[in-house]
């Protein structure tokens, strides 16, 4: 009896809180409607949006041509793990972001600030912040893969290069990336592969065919490329390409 009692009681005492909640909560979303995107909602679209940081890596910095020659020129020294792979993905992380700071500093002042601050909308922000990367890839990108990537997507032909899809833009860039990158590989391979060629010539004039010619022309290349200061003559001309 006791316990219906009290059930009777805390009906009674919600009929007249829910009245009063209801009232607060309307209240509340009334005084809102004309303000703008609260801190919360603006953080949570500013996680979204780390969630493609790695596309945007991989796809709109010159990243994938940083991966793609150290780990060429890492073959061509006829090493296999060293330097790690971790260590030419750091490399190359390091060296993307130095190449991209005056772009990345301007996407910051003109899209990630305001929009933190509450002086821009969502849309108006992501294309603020879109403008100075594609202005980037535009600078960096082969007219020919650019126009590959458009007769892939059937663009007409633009008047203008605001005209150009965002992603049409990135396909080019990445198009670009990928033949620099090898070009540059190429470059890098050959010398070491005549090292190879010559080791291989001795040895076998040598009648030494049971020897494996890399055990040979490894030290050599290693030689070679440390007298050259390899790395920094490699790095530089890397991010020099950005200048």
């Amino acid at each position: 009896m006791s316990l219906l009692l009290l059930a009777m009681e805390g009906l009674a005492r919600a009929q007249e809180v829910i009245p009063d909640l209801g009232a607060a909560v309307t209240s509340v979303v009334s005084g809102a409607e004309g303000d703008e995107v609260s801190t919360a909602v603006r953080l949570l679209v500013l996680l979204t949006a780390l969630s493609f940081l790695p596309a945007v890596l991989l796809l709109m910095t010159p990243f994938t041509r940083f991966v793609i020659v150290l780990s060429m020129m890492r073959q061509a020294l006829g090493l296999q793990q060293s330097p790690p792979n971790q260590v030419l993905v750091g490399l190359s992380l390091i060296l993307s972001l130095l190449v991209m700071q005056p772009t990345l500093d301007e996407v910051e002042n003109s899209a990630l600030e305001p929009f933190l601050s509450g002086q821009m909308e969502t849309g108006d922000a992501v294309s603020a912040g879109l403008a100075p990367l594609r202005r980037f890839m535009l600078s960096h990108t082969r007219r020919d893969d650019l126009a590959a990537s458009m007769r892939l997507a059937k663009v007409p032909r633009p008047h203008s290069l605001e005209e150009i899809p965002s992603t049409v833009v990135i396909t080019g860039f990445v198009l670009s990336e990928l033949r620099t990158a090898f070009d540059i590989a190429v470059r890098v391979y050959i010398p070491f592969l005549v090292v190879d060629l010559v080791v291989a010539s001795v040895l076998l004039g040598m009648g030494m065919m049971m020897l494996p010619p890399v055990v040979i022309s490894l030290p050599f290349k290693l030689l070679i490329f440390v007298l050259m200061d390899g790395w920094t003559l490699l790095i530089t001309g890397l991010a020099g390409g950005f200048a």
